[in-house]
């Protein structure tokens, strides 16, 4: 049987702030070295699947330049397999920016199924998990299932953000409900699909004809085939697996890798995450630095007399003697200054945070309030950015007031300047 991942990353992901200002939330940073997208391919490829369609739409570039040819995952194969990424373009029908997730495929169906596979592999891109898919595709042919469904246990408090599936003790899918707000089970929807070609095929092509249909694979399609009493099955992951997209829960998710015996197994070496990687030398860690519980990636300089708890730092990091991190997440390059404290917060690409400024607090407190510093973003020396405050993209010095030097919570900064958009 011939399988090819169709792996949606075209999600705009406002929920994660400045994070997404410049990219696609499947192309943020991760762990240190990865993009959220990594977890996926790799999924793919130590899966023994190594024929894939990216489909992207919301400012792709970032994604397009990190997946390249395909290389770092083995995807750059010029006849068979490898790795294709496809955008939104206009036709005669008037097709254009994807209305939603089965949209996006419905689009591209034509070129999806150039080859005949025989099965579709259909991921999300923007969930961290490590899974082998060969035991869903043996459990969706042992079932003669139409679609399988990757399906995941989840707290009977958090069941309304999720599909939720109710299942016969053969696993055949009884009811699908999307985000009740009174979730009658715990077994949740995870955004991974298997269908068969010919299933996919007509019932996409149904969908694009209705009238009032959102056009989503949990809203409509996996819905009407449930009520259908089409063969519809849920496959149960027992693994780690989080959705990260909101500040909360990309930043849980960083300090999950942190804990003692994190879930997440990042260090096995039988499933390795495959990135592209820039060149840096080894990180530097000072005698008298002190760090604990953290993950350091290569190229970080941390001064002797710094303080880091709790964190991860992306590849560059430049902490400076007297500075202060505690559970925060520092993407590549970013430098803090002496005497600065940064606390329950995430600094992107290149920020720079001047001495004795103050990002974030409230390490002690049960209530997660996240700071957020954008991309190429300078904080002033002495500065305060208070929990659920942002500083936008590329925020220089000039954009500050030089009378108000608290941004307090719910406030932005943004650029007073023309944004640089690569």
């Amino acid at each position: 049987m011939k399988t090819r991942a169709i792996i949606l990353a075209g999600g705009e992901g406002s929920r994660l702030g400045v994070l997404t200002k410049k990219r696609t939330k499947p192309a943020v940073p991760f762990a240190g070295k990865y993009r959220i997208i990594d977890f996926a391919l790799s999924n793919c490829v130590n899966s023994g699947i190594f024929d894939l369609m990216v489909l992207a739409q919301y400012r792709p570039q970032s994604l397009v330049e990190h997946i390249g040819s395909g290389a770092p995952w083995d995807l750059n194969r010029d006849f068979t397999g490898g790795v294709k990424i496809l955008t939104p373009y206009k036709a005669r029908n008037n097709a254009g920016w994807f209305a939603g997730t089965a949209d996006a495929v419905q689009q591209n169906f034509s070129f999806i199924k150039q080859g005949n596979p025989d099965l579709i592999l259909i991921l999300s891109g923007d969930h961290i998990y490590t899974m082998d898919y060969e035991p869903m595709v043996s459990f969706h042919l042992d079932h003669q299932a139409d679609v399988t469904i990757g399906t995941i246990s989840v707290p009977l408090e958090e069941a309304s953000r999720f599909g939720i599936l109710a299942t016969d003790n053969n696993y055949r899918v009884k009811s699908f409900v999307e985000k009740p707000a009174n979730p009658p089970g715990r077994l949740a929807n995870m955004g991974v699909y298997l269908f068969n070609r010919s299933v996919l095929d007509k019932c996409l092509w149904e969908d694009s004809q209705r009238k009032g249909s959102s056009h989503d694979f949990g809203k409509d399609i996996l819905p009407r085939l449930v009520k259908a009493k089409a063969q519809v099955f849920a496959f149960p992951y027992t693994g780690y697996w989080m959705d990260v997209g909101t500040v909360q829960s990309y930043w849980q998710a960083h300090m999950d890798l942190l804990a003692p015996s994190p879930t997440l197994k990042l260090y096995n070496r039988d499933w390795i995450i495959h990135t592209r990687t820039e060149e840096y030398p080894p990180a530097r860690l000072p005698a008298r630095a002190d760090i604990y519980a953290s993950m350091i990636c290569h190229g970080c300089f941390i001064e002797a007399g710094a303080r880091v708890e709790s964190s991860v730092l992306s590849p560059g990091v430049i902490i400076r003697a007297g500075a202060v991190v505690r559970e925060s997440i520092i993407a590549t390059n970013a430098v803090i200054e002496s005497g600065a404290v940064v606390e329950r917060a995430i600094l992107d690409k290149r920020a720079h945070i001047g001495q004795n400024a103050r990002i974030g607090w409230g390490v002690a407190d049960q209530d997660i309030r996240i700071a957020l510093v954008g991309k190429n973003s300078e904080v002033p020396p002495g500065y305060v950015v208070e929990p659920e405050a942002e500083i936008g993209t590329d925020v220089a010095i000039s954009d500050y007031s030089e009378t108000e030097t608290v941004i307090r919570a719910g406030q932005t900064v943004e650029t007073k300047r023309l944004a640089n958009e690569v």
